[in-house]
């Protein structure tokens, strides 16, 4: 069947879609090139279907999502891919969306920044219903990414979402409430995070920090939109991309994500939690999204002993280990050392509501693994020689305009 792709009510590219699985079969027409998804190339005129198909499939849930097999057979699905039609794509995220041709669907009927939403899926994914008839499939949680399982409510006129964690500790939700008060003392923009109980389980909840007038493009579909040269690194290249974007003050921004990552110990800041801020209508770039989604840290899944050793730790996005990817930071000039001087006290508040699911030992060893990272940290700020004028020298500052 044919399918329009819209940019909220700009008609983008008419696509054929196999509606059983979800796949782009064919880009058949090209009307507007610059409202493409960022990192789709033109190909002979049209869009490059096999790059299309890597933006669309990615807006799925993962089939790695935790108990996404017991939904897919409540919901008599193969695959989560084959829900992206019944919400027609529409996500919390972007303005994308895709329209059946002559259905005379409009953005402003059906976005759900604007309108309701079921809570069919969202009880599905969560396991709170085996109900399988007279789903309502009109949801944003068909497009939700991430493997912990989570949901979107609107609550009190706010849309907001609420993830769980994962077992046996179930920490990412109080993760997420300590990384956005680490974030807070530190003055890095970020999303903030709470704590809500639903039937014993614990969830962080926070709220849509997209609305109609932005979209968040990640990371990943930045450094797709121009191929990354031999001998540039990931670190090089994302910041390339996104000076050629004009968002020329990204540096300072990437500084404050690293920063908090390596006081959190965070293991999974991959290129689709992080990004840019873009306004959809006139596509100007706003500048780097506020940090969220940092729950897959503080030894999440280690134990007590593990989490002092300080070892087994992987990092992300640019380097394996969190004490090379420290080493990109180009100024710790910003950093008050000072408002972490009793942070120890707020983290030990938060994790005291944890109950059963984080213990007296595994606290401790948190709090103290933390300190261990801040202290660390402002050794290596204070010895480390300034890289600004080193950096500036290595990157022209035409260099984005070459590529």
């Amino acid at each position: 069947m044919n399918y329009c792709l819209m940019h909220k009510n700009v008609a983008v590219a008419l696509l054929e879609l196999d509606e059983e699985t979800g796949f782009i079969q064919k880009a058949k027409a090209l009307y507007e090139r610059e409202h493409l998804p960022c990192g789709v190339r033109v190909l002979n005129g049209l869009p490059d279907r096999a790059a299309l198909n890597d933006w669309w499939l990615e807006r799925s849930i993962p089939a790695s999502r935790s108990g996404i097999v017991r939904a897919l057979e409540i919901l008599d699905l193969k695959t989560t891919k084959m829900l992206l039609l019944r919400c027609f794509g529409l996500s919390l995220s972007d303005q994308y969306w895709m329209k059946p041709e002559n259905s005379g669907l409009e953005w402003g009927q059906i976005n759900f920044f604007e309108n309701g939403f079921s809570e069919d899926i969202g009880d599905v994914l969560l396991g709170k219903t085996d109900k399988s008839a007279d789903l309502d499939f009109s949801s944003p949680d068909n497009t939700s990414d991430g493997c912990l399982k989570k949901r979107w409510k609107i609550l009190d006129g706010k849309r907001v979402l609420l993830k769980s964690g994962s077992n046996p500790f179930q920490q990412q939700p109080f993760n997420e409430v300590i990384a956005s008060a680490v974030a807070e003392r530190l003055k890095i923009p970020h999303v903030e995070y709470k704590l809500l109980w639903d039937d014993g389980v614990p969830f962080s909840v926070c709220e849509d920090f997209i609305d109609t007038k932005t979209e968040l493009i990640s990371a990943w579909r930045i450094m797709q939109s121009v191929k990354r040269e031999n001998g540039v690194s990931v670190y090089r290249h994302y910041i390339n991309c996104c000076e050629r974007f004009g968002v020329k003050d990204i540096g300072p921004a990437v500084d404050k994500m690293i920063v908090l990552d390596y006081i959190i110990a965070n293991e999974d800041r991959h290129q689709n939690n992080f990004g840019l801020i873009r306004d959809p209508d006139s596509l100007t770039w706003l500048g780097a999204a506020p940090i969220f989604d940092s729950g897959t840290s503080l030894g999440y899944d280690k134990l007590a002993g593990q989490i002092l050793s300080g070892r087994d730790i992987e990092c992300k996005p640019f380097k394996k280990r969190h004490e090379d990817q420290i080493k990109l930071v180009t100024s710790f000039d910003w950093i008050d050392f000072d408002a972490l001087s009793d942070v120890d006290e707020e983290i030990r508040e938060i994790l005291s509501a944890a109950g059963k699911f984080v213990d007296d030992e595994r606290r401790e060893a948190i709090i103290e693994s933390v300190q261990g990272r801040i202290s660390a940290l402002k050794v290596f700020a204070s010895e480390r020689s300034p890289q600004r004028d080193e950096l500036i020298d290595d990157i022209p500052a035409d260099s984005a305009e070459e590529f």
